[in-house]
């Protein structure tokens, strides 16, 4: 007789243990890495995977989800550095969107209803198989009720209680009553059933040999400091226990319970490893709670800046980091975390590449109104015309200070091009301007040489010849260009109280007169616009040929003159009187001509 038969001495505690899987050892559990496939063989080989039978794909599928967003993470990172080694800042890195991750979403979201389908039908084949063991064990309380011919029936009950044994799936709240059931029918059955004393003891002791290796083991393992693979050994030895056959009846209930004792003790560190476990899990979702709550808190459309948006994208790189140092969540809510953090962080780079996009497009507007600007500074900066291309320059650097800013790798090399045609031209105008100040120093000297002179003019000359060295000084004057501004008003004023003292003297006041008013007038046309300046020219230039026309007639009809009667000679007179007016009015449109040739 073997001891296959024999009583099993166990109950509900350990069958129970030996019996069940947590989620924690499942996720222990996890499927070795996929090899290396690149994204788009991970897809392929996952839409031929989903075809197959869910039992046995189901740990390759998981494999290939992690291989994928691995390899995903890795892509994203070299990007990153490549964008980074390209010379370009690592807060304007922007992921490239991933379209295949969409098809990976809709092929796990088909797997997941298949698995779904198959749990279903699981758990209808452990209710069946709970149904085919309550017949079994049915039939085996019927044979250990009928004592009388229970020696008749062994080979039946034997053929019942390898069929119990055989491995099947089960509801998890059914085990525990279940063998607890089988156990107490088979001890009834070998209490009843009279064997061989000394065979019955033989099998005790061999029993009883290998159950105490069994606690011994067990023990062990409160020694092991890896707690999920001591409680996974501990499993293996609960198998084993029910594999051995019964020991004596009194050593029974102590034995079992100096190995249920370590499986407690085994259990007990193992439950609670995951108690620390989920209480670290409690608070990693806490934290992740808050940094999705922190990164959404962001007001993206208060950003109008690059130095707000580059502030704002520190801060999120640095979210980012805070996040990477966190562990795992709870599996319920760990997946669903990440993708409300990520869907923000995707969001805030999307909007600041938007942004990013926006602001360089008007940069680059800027820079071609600015590249404008600088054509018209570079065809005006070797102008000579001092006063409106001044004023045009004026106007450009206003103008220039109206448009916006240019891109930093364009906004120095621009700003140079414009303000060396600046500079160029504000150079040259200002060394002219220096040179025109020395000229003018040496003007004031020869409008003060005149002035000695008018004043050397005494009564003792001649007053024709003292009118003709008056005029003759004053062709000179205006023949003189500009003086310095802060002697001009002295100068003239000395100039002119000389000329009165001699005007008045030479009776030549109306003349001096009219050539004083007409040089204020032509001061006044040279700082404004030159073209009146050129028509007045024009016109005293009509005028002059129309005296010298008129002059030319007097000078004609004198001679047919009579001079020898009285009326001839006081026509005569007349007629002299008037050309030497003529002659004084031209010798009056040379100068003010003089003058204005000067100011051009």
């Amino acid at each position: 007789m073997t001891t296959e038969l024999e009583k099993p001495d166990m109950n509900a505690e350990e069958l129970h243990a030996g019996q069940t899987m947590t989620p924690a050892e499942e996720e222990q559990n996890s499927a070795q890495p996929a090899p290396k496939l690149s994204r788009e063989e991970i897809i392929d080989e996952l839409r031929k995977l989903i075809e197959g039978p869910v039992e046995e794909v189901k740990e390759e599928v998981d494999e290939l989800k992690q291989a994928y967003y691995k390899q995903k993470k890795i892509e994203i990172e070299e990007a990153r550095n490549a964008f980074v080694a390209a010379g370009n800042p690592e807060s304007e890195f922007v992921p490239t969107p991933d379209e295949q991750e969409e098809t990976l979403k809709s092929l796990l979201a088909v797997f997941r209803e298949k698995k779904a389908a198959y749990t279903a039908s699981l758990e209808k084949q452990r209710e069946e198989n709970l149904a085919r063991k309550q017949q079994i064990l049915e039939e085996m309380k019927s044979i250990t009720a009928d004592s009388d011919n229970i020696n008749k029936q062994y080979t039946r009950f034997q053929e019942l209680q390898q069929a119990f044994k055989e491995p099947c799936d089960l509801p998890s709240a059914a085990v525990s009553g279940l063998w607890k059931s089988f156990q107490t029918c088979v001890e009834n059955f070998y209490d009843l059933l009279k064997i061989n004393k000394e065979l019955r003891d033989y099998d005790f002791k061999k029993n009883l040999e290998q159950k105490t290796a069994l606690c011994e083991a067990a023990e062990a393992l409160l020694t092991n400091d890896d707690v999920v693979a001591a409680f996974k050994q501990l499993q293996l030895l609960h198998d084993e226990w029910r594999g051995i056959g019964p020991v004596a009846k009194e050593l029974r209930e102590e034995l079992w319970n100096r190995f249920k004792d370590a499986s407690t003790e085994v259990n007990k560190r193992y439950q609670n490893f995951f108690e620390a476990r989920k209480e670290v899990e409690r608070k990693n979702e806490e934290a992740k709670t808050a940094l999705c709550e922190e990164i959404e808190a962001i007001d993206m459309n208060a950003l109008n800046s690059f130095a707000q948006w580059d502030e704002a994208t520190k801060h999120v790189l640095d979210l980012q980091s805070r996040w990477k140092t966190l562990g795992f969540a709870s599996r319920k809510m760990n997946n669903l975390l990440f993708e409300r953090f990520r869907k923000t962080c995707d969001e805030f780079f999307a909007r600041k590449a938007e942004y990013f996009k926006t602001v360089k497009e008007k940069m680059a507007a800027n820079l071609e109104k600015k590249k404008a600007l600088c054509e018209k500074a570079e065809a005006l900066k070797d102008s000579t015309d001092w006063k409106a291309t001044t004023d045009v320059f004026v106007a450009l650097q206003k103008e220039w200070k109206t448009i916006g800013p240019v891109a930093k790798k364009h906004s120095d090399a621009i700003w140079k091009r414009f303000v060396t045609a600046c500079d160029y031209f504000f150079a040259q105008k200002n060394s002219q301007l220096a040179s025109t100040r020395q000229t003018e120093q040496e003007n004031l000297e020869k409008k003060r040489d005149i002035i000695a002179r008018l004043k050397a003019i005494d009564e003792s000359v001649d007053p024709a010849e003292a009118e003709k060295t008056v005029r003759e000084l004053m062709a000179q004057w205006s023949t003189i260009g500009y003086v310095p501004f802060k002697e001009k008003d002295k100068i003239y004023k000395e100039y002119q109280a000389q000329l009165d003292i001699l005007f008045a003297r030479l009776n030549m006041t109306e003349t001096r007169n009219r050539l004083s008013n007409f040089s204020a007038s032509v001061q006044q046309m040279a700082d404004g616009n030159h073209d009146k300046l050129y028509r007045e020219r024009e016109k005293l230039l009509r005028m002059y040929d129309q005296k010298k026309a008129e002059l030319q007639t007097y000078e004609n009809n004198i001679g047919f003159l009579n001079i020898s009667s009285k009326k001839s000679s006081g026509l005569l007179k007349e007629m002299e009187r008037k050309m030497q007016k003529i002659r004084e009015e031209m010798q009056l449109i040379e100068q003010k001509v003089q003058l204005i040739d000067k100011n051009l």
